[in-house]
This record gives C-alpha cells, sequence and structure tokens, in this order.
C-alpha cells in the first residue's frame, strides 16, 4: 500500500522562489486593491527574485511581477489625474 504525501511534485530538486511568487501576486491583487503600495512592492519583489534566483526557477513569474507592477503605478497616476481633473464626466443616466 503506498504511502500518503509521495507526490512528485513535492519531492522534486527544483522549486519556484517565494519572491517571484510574491512579485506575481502582488501584481495581480494590486490592479484591482491599494495599487500604489502593491506595484512598488511587486517591482521591488520581482528585481530581487531575478537576481536570486537561477534560470528558470520563477524568472518568468518575476518579469510579470515587474510588468504587473510597472502597470499599478502607471494605473494609480492615471486614476490620480482623473481625480484631480473634477471626476471623468461619464455620467451615463437620466
Amino acid at each position: 500500500m503506498p504511502g500518503y504525501g509521495g507526490s512528485s511534485a513535492t519531492s522534486s530538486g527544483s522549486r519556484t522562489n517565494g519572491m517571484a511568487i510574491a512579485s506575481l501576486c502582488c501584481g495581480i491583487v494590486g490592479l484591482f486593491f491599494l495599487n500604489i503600495i502593491l506595484g512598488p512592492l511587486a517591482i521591488v519583489f520581482g528585481a530581487v527574485a531575478r537576481r536570486r534566483t537561477a534560470a528558470g526557477n520563477g524568472t518568468g513569474m518575476a518579469t510579470a511581477g515587474i510588468i504587473l507592477g510597472v502597470v499599478d503605478v502607471v494605473l494609480w497616476v492615471v486614476l490620480l489625474a482623473v481625480a484631480a481633473n473634477g471626476g471623468s464626466g461619464w455620467y451615463v443616466g437620466g
């Protein structure tokens, strides 16, 4: 009878860098909530992860986190510009 927890995925030697995962998560969540805080965090976590990791162990996630972090910051700047302009004037209704 085979034992529990004998998955080949958990016993493999290559693990994804935690900073790359944190960067990607901050970038995704930052699109919807607290983008001025989570955007720069995604950029920093992604940069640290790219320096620490070897090729293939999370560099794609770290790069995606950096890109999403930049998108978060740009989104915040656009929303700030719209709010400073007195709103968008996109009123739909009667």
